[in-house]
């Protein structure tokens, strides 16, 4: 995949640049020129990331832009992923727990799933109550609420697992599946969100996370069919629809 980057930040920005390309590797504002980046296949990758950090430095000095072959410069980075995207349903993939346990969530088969990015700092925190309460009046005919903490929106998740475990379990008495801190948005984004995301694996459901406590219910195979937002309380009339439809 071929991204066409660029920059028009001038001198003072040249050490921002650099750091921004590293992490976010975006830009705006069409400049006076462009530069292709392409390296040849069997180059050393670590060269190429080195490299790819010089031009961009240095295309931020001269005000041009840069066009650089992600997938070959990042290799690690899942700016697209083969698991991800022929991925089927969420059964497909294994998480860490939130004390640090691999989880496949193809334990969860059979299940409807509720599946929720969370943190601790923001406005929406209190709908742990919410989820909470969901779970334990429809867990007997077999759905569950699956938490993913992120701190990927105005660092609103900061803690380490441990003192989010701590927190849900005191503030919320949360009893549901807590997983370790994920990034659901950027270039380090799970797999499970890059598949959740996907708008070709998932049409009506895709899209990139806007806020924390996005929802999203899997049917008892897996596949994604509802996509609440962070407004959408767990209570609401539509969420428990959804739900009880799923449970049927």
């Amino acid at each position: 995949m071929t991204i066409l980057m660029h920059s028009r930040i001038g001198r003072r920005g040249a050490g921002r640049l650099a750091c921004r390309a590293e992490s976010h590797l975006g830009f705006s504002h069409l400049c006076r020129a462009c530069v292709i980046f392409q390296p040849k296949s069997g180059v050393n990758r670590s060269i190429l990331r080195a490299k790819s950090r010089t031009y961009l430095h240095r295309a931020s000095r001269a005000c041009i832009s840069i066009s650089v072959k992600l997938s070959t410069l990042l290799d690690g980075f899942p700016f697209s992923s083969e698991s991800a995207s022929a991925a089927s349903s969420i059964h497909e993939f294994t998480l860490n727990s939130i004390d640090g346990q691999p989880v496949p969530l193809a334990q969860f088969q059979g299940k409807v799933a509720l599946i929720v990015n969370v943190a601790s700092r923001c406005g929406f925190t209190p709908q742990y109550a919410g989820l909470e309460a969901l779970y334990n009046k429809y867990r007997d005919r077999g759905f569950v609420v699956l938490g993913f903490p992120a701190n990927n929106f105005l660092w609103q998740e900061p803690g380490s697992n441990q003192a989010i475990q701590e927190f849900c379990s005191t503030r919320y008495h949360v009893t549901f599946p807590m997983f370790a801190k994920v990034s659901v948005k950027g270039s380090d984004k799970t797999p499970l969100y890059r598949f959740l995301t996907d708008k070709q694996a998932n049409p009506s459901t895709g899209g990139e996370i806007r806020w924390n406590f996005t929802k999203f219910l899997a049917d008892r195979d897996g596949k994604v069919i509802a996509r609440f937002g962070s407004k959408m309380a767990p209570e609401s009339p539509e969420v428990i629809a959804a739900i009880e439809a799923a449970l049927v």
